[in-house]
């Protein structure tokens, strides 16, 4: 527990067996819950969740926000807590991340890798996609927010509730957010360390950036 708050913290796993296993072995002590989801793994991801304590739970829907929402349904705690099983993302910020949360008096603190800690860490042209995806969400719903793209979120798990999320795919991690800004909870960022991911890169990069941004216009204009 932080700040006498139960903390349930969320996974998604598409084939991570060696970040997983890293990401785990890197958690602080205060998370009561740690969720992995097994999105279609074939590797030993889920084997190697359970051994390290963690809940798994199986999501044959494919895509990134299909897990999300497979994730959520199984956490319990008062605050749900969520980074990738690459690797990039540090669960030692979890307890800091939730005293800044309590702290501001926010409903959602999204975790912000810009500017980069490593430049190494982020490839130029995923660095443009990032700032265009990011711009673009400020200008169409006149909000402003650093890193709309950012998986490491720290939120009140009774907003979900009010959260219309439709996304099954990459989307989900900027609709999440814009969700919470237009319902109006009280929507923060703070600054984190982003690292090098562990094992094979799953993101395909021109793809998803234009499914992103198609979505994000979809959205504004009320088609979802």
């Amino acid at each position: 527990m932080r700040q006498n708050l139960k903390l349930s913290l969320v996974i998604p796993c598409y084939n991570e067996e060696d970040g997983v296993r890293e990401v785990i072995g890197r958690c602080p002590r205060e998370i009561d819950e740690i969720v992995v989801v097994d999105n279609n793994c074939t590797d030993r991801t889920a084997e190697v969740a359970r051994a390290l304590g963690a809940v798994v739970v199986s999501e044959r829907r494919p895509g990134y926000g299909a897990a999300y929402k497979a994730g959520f349904k199984a956490a319990a705690g008062d605050i749900v807590v969520t980074l990738d099983g690459d690797g990039t993302y540090p669960p030692e910020a979890i307890p800091e991340l939730v005293d800044t949360l309590v702290a501001r008096h926010l409903d959602f603190l999204s975790a912000c890798r810009f500017p980069l800690s490593d430049p190494k860490a982020m490839g130029l042209t995923n660095r443009f996609g990032n700032w265009v995806l990011t711009v673009a969400a400020m200008l169409l719903f006149f909000k402003p927010i650093r890193d709309s793209q950012s998986g490491m979120w720290v939120f009140k798990r009774p907003i979900l509730e009010r959260l219309r999320v439709t996304s099954d795919g990459m989307p989900f991690s900027q609709e999440i957010k814009l969700e919470a800004i237009l319902k109006g909870f009280r929507f923060g960022e703070a600054h984190i360390h982003y690292g090098a991911r562990i094992g094979e890169v799953k993101l395909q990069k021109w793809r998803d950036g234009w499914l992103n941004l198609s979505f994000l216009f979809r959205k504004r204009l009320g088609l979802l």
